[in-house]
């Protein structure tokens, strides 16, 4: 053991900056590994946290006032009922913030879909105008206890009494109204009621939505959400941080012990001779399989622990979401063994990769086979020898470098092992090219939101006090408004009664709105519509299909003829065209406008701008951009392109070893021919630049594809759709080859060099 601890200290010694990279390597992949750990606990922990404690609602029945919500305790599998209770729309102001609500009478604290309150008291009847808020729309409208709220257009007025968390869908501007519990006299003309259900087993409430809706009747249901969609939407961006995190992660890993067990191979093949002598000195093949593998376990055990001892210090304390992540990801029960697990599995796996390569070492003779001599003329192919001005032994012709020639000749014409070099330095730049295109992606969310579905920045919702008409002409007055869409939205229930979409008519056929169509084409005729992903997803329809929805007591059937990119209610929407609502129902008005600004206008100002000329009777939101979530995406980016670029320098490392090896050689026969050191450096440097090449043009054109199915598979999956993935572009491509390529030549030129320039008698003794 001591023999094996002084030997493989001295290998460190000469091995310095590769065993530097392999630490860092390993704590990259180790670090992004327990992020996607984190935040996966993350997005569900929270919500399944706030469920439990609140005992919260399977299901929610937004329905009419004369619905009767008592026959609902008498269905099978259901175990409670909350409410149900009055509600009523309506729009709070808060310090210049508008919100959308709904107003909730509750006479009492309830015992299903119990909020906890996490600041203030609960309802008073002391106080008849307080009310407690849900603890998104509580931040959204800058409140908190104490606070009062306005309501535009009136003179009434709301004290906040407490702020609590539900696990209900929570408030998303412009999409879904906020939650407010009242006192049943606070709710002002009730536009329905809502009922909670509580079922003995959650895996039925398709079944239990179907029985509710047959039992109340549809057109007394307006609109149905459940405790599945409520948790999709708490794990929105969060889970794609996660699954971008573990995605790269475990490529990072697969890459980082492909390229230890290429350092390892390339190494022992520049070693026979030392293995052999090691083991005519006693040592066994078991003790060198060990050295090799004790010490490259330690090297990954100082990275894996390295990378822990970063994340429990400073985890919590990086900025945005990833912090607040990791600082409830430690509170978690779990927390303890994801910590120890994650690295010890990628410790192991290095281990599997290294222990693979290590056991060829043991399978070395004691007795060194001499290797046979070869010269740098032998075995060089005609065109070769002509690009060389070497023919039949006889000199003349055109001549290029030696250098380039010789070189490219080392990488692709001697070398078998080449083919694995290239694949395994391809690896971390394919995921590089991966990494970029999700960059991309998020450039084009933010540059050209009208190609993923987000061709208006204001929505505009209008109430009763304003003709449709004014409200048109009011918003077209502004200097920076380019267009007006008018539409309406309504929840309608979907075929089998067991959810509801949003539906919707937007534009006229006259004046269309400009939907992102990524399959089919757009809506012209009566009863066309385009639909979301997640619409599609949920009916198990597609594109060419009709569909029968309930608005209401009245159906709605609709001729599916294109996809849009659909980012908003998780792509659970079908639009048409304002006049083929209008056919079913003529008494229609528009109350929602979606509005498109000149390029360069500011959306926040404009609002502020339309909401003063609106008296009142405007509820402006901005469009929400789903990248605007992303946006820790980008400092993830940059970590992985570091992490994978370290494990791309560590087999850039091995295969300029393992070329100077094995030039070693034919450095006699290069300097007799009279070739300088500078050029001898160069062909060194001109086999890595061309396998280099290689591996970026292999990369590029495999990552660049692969890259759209990944995003477009997640698109898919979320609701938004496929069609909104955007590849880096050419000059971008371009530039990531030529750094590959001019860095790897940059890294070679020193070793290379310094091996040119060794005297003839280490050479002798080398080759000898």
């Amino acid at each position: 053991m001591r023999a094996t601890l002084r030997w493989a200290h001295s290998d460190l010694r000469t091995h310095r900056g590769e065993a530097l990279f392999l630490v860092l390597a390993t704590a990259g992949v180790v670090a992004s590994l327990l992020l996607a750990t984190a935040l996966f606990g993350y997005a569900t922990n929270p919500w399944q946290r706030v469920f439990a404690q609140s005992r919260g609602a399977h299901v929610w029945l937004h329905t009419a006032e004369s619905a009767d919500a008592g026959k609902l305790s008498a269905l099978d599998g259901v175990t409670a009922v909350a409410g149900p209770y009055p509600t009523a729309a309506a729009t709070l102001a808060s310090r210049g913030v508008r919100a959308s609500v709904e107003l909730r009478g509750t006479p009492e604290k309830p015992s299903v879909g119990r909020p906890l309150l996490t600041s203030g008291h609960w309802l008073d009847p002391a106080a008849p105008d307080g009310v407690v808020l849900e603890t998104r729309l509580a931040r959204s409208l800058l409140a908190g206890p104490g606070d009062t709220l306005t309501v535009p257009g009136t003179a009434r007025t709301l004290t906040v009494l407490g702020v609590a968390d539900s696990a209900e869908p929570r408030y998303r501007p412009g999409e879904r109204p906020g939650l407010v519990w009242a006192l049943p006299s606070a709710v002002r003309d009730p536009g329905g009621q809502v009922t909670g259900l509580r079922l003995t087993d959650p895996d039925d409430t398709g079944y239990a939505v179907q029985r509710a809706v047959t039992v109340l009747g549809a057109g007394a249901v307006g609109e149905v959400t459940t405790w599945q969609q409520a948790r999709a939407e708490e794990q929105g961006d969060d889970r794609l941080l996660g699954q971008v995190l573990g995605l790269f992660g475990l490529g990072a890993l697969i890459a980082a012990g492909l390229a230890v067990h290429g350092a390892i191979g390339t190494r022992i093949r520049g070693h026979l001779r030392d293995i052999s002598i090691l083991k005519a000195i006693g040592f066994t093949p078991g003790q060198v399989v060990r050295a090799y593998l004790l010490q490259h376990i330690a090297y990954a055990l100082l990275g894996a622990v390295s990378a822990v001892a970063l994340i429990v210090v400073l985890g919590s304390r990086l900025p945005g979401r990833l912090g607040d992540a990791v600082g409830v990801w430690q509170g978690l029960p779990g927390h303890a063994v994801a910590l120890f697990a994650v690295p010890a599995c990628a410790v192991l796996f290095i281990a599997a990769t290294t222990g693979l390569a290590a056991w060829r070492a043991g399978r070395v003779p004691p007795v060194p086979v001499p290797r046979p001599a070869a010269s740098a003329g032998r075995g060089l192919a005609g065109p070769v020898r002509r690009a060389l001005g070497v023919r039949l032994g006889r000199a003349g012709g055109p001549r290029l470098s030696p250098a380039l020639v010789l070189g490219w000749h080392t990488a692709f014409a001697r070398r078998r092992r080449t083919p694995a070099t290239v694949a395994r330095l391809a690896l971390p730049l394919l995921l590089i090219v991966v990494a970029l295109s999700a960059w991309s992606t998020i450039d084009r969310f933010h540059s050209r939101p009208e190609e993923i579905g987000l061709p208006t920045a204001l929505t505009v919702h209008t109430d009763s006090g304003l003709d449709g008409r004014d409200a048109r002409a009011l918003l077209e007055r502004d200097p920076q408004v380019t267009a007006v869409h008018p539409g309406v939205e309504v929840a309608a229930l979907v075929p089998g009664q067991t959810a509801t979409i949003a539906l919707r008519g937007l534009g006229t056929r006259e004046d269309p709105y400009p939907y992102a169509l990524a399959e089919g084409r757009p809506a012209e005729g009566r009863d066309e519509a385009v639909a979301g992903q997640g619409l599609l997803n949920l009916l198990d329809v597609r594109v060419g299909d009709w569909i029968r929805m309930t608005v209401g007591d009245q159906p709605q059937i609709l001729h599916i003829v294109g996809r849009s990119i659909e980012p908003e209610n998780a792509g659970r929407v079908i639009s048409t065209s304002l006049d083929t609502l209008r056919e079913n129902d003529p008494r229609l008005t528009p109350t929602r406008y979606e509005i498109r600004l000149h390029p360069g206008a500011d959306p926040a100002e404009v609002a502020a701008r339309l909401t003063e000329a609106g008296h009142g009777h405007l509820d402006i939101h901005t469009v929400p951009n789903p990248a605007d979530g992303l946006s820790p995406l980008r400092g993830v980016v940059l970590g992985l392109i570091t992490v994978l670029a370290l494990i791309g320098l560590i087999e850039l490392l091995t295969a300029i070893g393992g070329t100077v090896r094995e030039s070693e050689r034919d450095l006699l026969a290069l300097k007799a021919v009279g070739l300088s050191p500078r050029q001898i450096t160069g062909i060194t440097v001109t086999a890595t630049a061309c396998t280099t090449l290689a591996a970026a043009l292999l990369a590029t054109a495999l990552g660049t594809p692969l890259a759209r199915w990944l995003i477009d598979a997640q698109g898919s999956s979320n609701g938004i759709g496929a069609g909104i993935a955007a590849s880096p572009s050419t000059t971008l491509l371009l530039l990531f080859v030529a750094s590959a390529v001019i860095g790897a030549a940059a890294v070679a030129a020193v070793p290379a060099a310094r091996a040119a320039r060794r005297r003839l008698a280490d050479t002798l003794s080398a080759v000898a």
